[in-house]
């Protein structure tokens, strides 16, 4: 299993509970992929707290979700009761445990907390399941350029983080980081329409700290090999 019990973990501590949607998510959703209602059919993954959840229930699409904390899930069945059976509890990076095909597959930061085999088998599961022309919008994918780059362990890739101590990706497993051409090695059978680089540096207080991440839109290529 790639997915990291320490999400659950977070959630069940009450910890890593956003709750209001991702303006980057939101803006490229609207520009790149607006959806029409209910003929679209929306995958997100792993969609933690449900923070995306009132954007695309607004939108009026067919929503699904697959999410691997038992706990969160199971708090977002009670919050969105007409969503129980859309949202499910899976590894995203083993299988896709929902009928169908869709027209997006929404992602803010889930797909990077894994290491390059899974990322590769997710995308290569993500391809057999969109439709054709579907697109996948996937935002803040840690970048190289990100100083937690240097920080945690090793883990299985040069690309790939885990076990570290502080910051932003404290207790919650591995974090894959990710340069351009590595990006356009991963999404082969894709092709990437938009990326964009964000970095974000730290200057009060100065602690000489760099956020970095990528955004980006990738279609599905005709046969999507």
């Amino acid at each position: 299993m790639s997915f990291s019990t320490a999400w659950d973990e977070r959630y069940r501590a009450n910890t890593q509970l956003s709750v209001w949607p991702w303006s980057d998510l939101v803006s490229y959703v609207m520009r790149y992929a607006r959806p029409s209602g209910r003929e679209t059919a929306v995958l997100e993954l792993g969609c933690g707290a449900g923070a995306n959840i009132p954007f695309f229930k607004e939108l009026g699409v067919r929503y699904y979700a697959v999410e691997g904390s038992p706990a969160i899930v199971e708090r977002l069945r009670e919050r969105f009761p007409d969503l129980k059976d859309n949202i499910v509890v899976g590894d995203f990076t083993q299988e896709i445990p929902l009928e169908g095909r869709f027209d997006l597959v929404a992602d803010r930061s889930s797909l990077t907390h894994n290491s390059d085999s899974a990322i590769r088998n997710c995308l290569s599961l993500l391809r057999a399941r969109l439709k054709e022309g579907g697109s996948y919008i996937g935002i803040d994918w840690f970048s190289t350029a990100h100083s937690d780059f240097r920080a945690g362990k090793a883990a299985e890739d040069p690309y790939t983080r885990r076990d570290f101590e502080s910051g932003q990706f404290a207790k919650v497993g591995r974090v894959h980081f990710s340069d351009r051409a590595h990006l356009e090695d991963l999404f082969k059978g894709f092709s990437i329409e938009t990326l964009e680089h964000k970095i974000v540096e730290r200057k009060i207080p100065d602690v000489a700290h760099v956020f970095a991440s990528w955004n980006l839109v990738a279609r599905l290529r005709h046969g999507g090999s």
